[in-house]
């Protein structure tokens, strides 16, 4: 089960949840909340780089007491920056210039494509167990996340629910009344891209919806503006998992797209 968050703030739950969360301060991306013992935490903290596109600044991954904090193209291991392939307490970090891929013996694969794209697989033992950006992976969408009890969150007040106080910090929350516009006028061409023939072994292995959705919303958030991020990064979050998978994506990027 994969947990995933890309381009202009999209995050999906363990569960299936798919939701928009701007958030610049470092939040809980996934940890283990079992009250006794915590086994993992990965935090993450996003900004807007120099095209003012959002993107993963860093992130903080905590195993048991080993740190790795990984920015692109750099992972430091317990303050010290190390060399990758880097192998030690059953945590290996490999990296190149595309990816930066860790590995814990624990049940957990992170893969970070060194700017907007995060995806983080458990172990099913962590099932119920997790809290976070990415929910608390126990196979029921929108339970617990976005309803707790008789109350029910928007995604913004959930997203902030996670965010990690720091002394000194100054990042503010984003504003929780904020409404996502409807987009329905993208959805003919959102659909087009997503059910091209590139995307045929894709269809029945991811919900095809919810990537239409995301799309949509990107298509609205750039306002007309053809710029590649817009399009290509939800296409691209499309591609790998399709791949991740275990399906068999064709070639969709072309010289004039993405």
């Amino acid at each position: 089960y994969v947990c995933s968050t890309w381009g202009n703030n999209h995050f999906k739950t363990f569960d299936g949840d798919m939701y928009d969360f701007p958030g610049t301060c470092e939040y809980n991306f996934v940890s283990d909340c079992r009250e006794s013992y915590k086994e993992f935490s990965v935090h993450i903290q996003r900004g807007l780089n120099s095209n003012n596109h959002p993107e993963i600044q860093y992130i903080l991954i905590t195993i048991k007491d080993f740190t790795v904090y990984l920015r692109p193209k750099v992972a430091v291991v317990d303050g010290r920056i190390v060399k990758t392939p880097y192998y030690s307490s059953g945590v290996l970090i490999e990296s190149n210039d595309i990816y930066t891929k860790v590995y814990a013996k624990l049940g957990l694969i992170l893969i970070w494509n060194q700017e907007d794209a995060l995806m983080v697989e458990l172990d099913s033992k962590f099932n119920n167990h997790t809290c976070g950006l990415c929910g608390d992976y126990n196979g029921i969408p929108v339970y617990n996340e976005f309803i707790n009890g008789d109350a029910s969150y928007n995604s913004i007040t959930y997203g902030n629910l996670q965010k990690i106080s720091k002394p000194n910090d100054i990042c503010k929350d984003p504003d929780e009344s904020q409404a996502l516009p409807s987009c329905n006028k993208h959805r003919h061409e959102c659909e087009r891209l997503l059910t091209s023939s590139a995307f045929a072994d894709c269809r029945l292995r991811l919900n095809l919806e919810m990537y239409i959705q995301a799309c949509m919303q990107d298509k609205c958030a750039c306002s007309g503006n053809e710029d590649s991020f817009c399009l290509c990064s939800t296409m691209s979050e499309y591609s790998r998992l399709c791949s991740h998978v275990g399906g068999r994506p064709g070639e969709w990027r072309s010289q004039h797209f993405c």
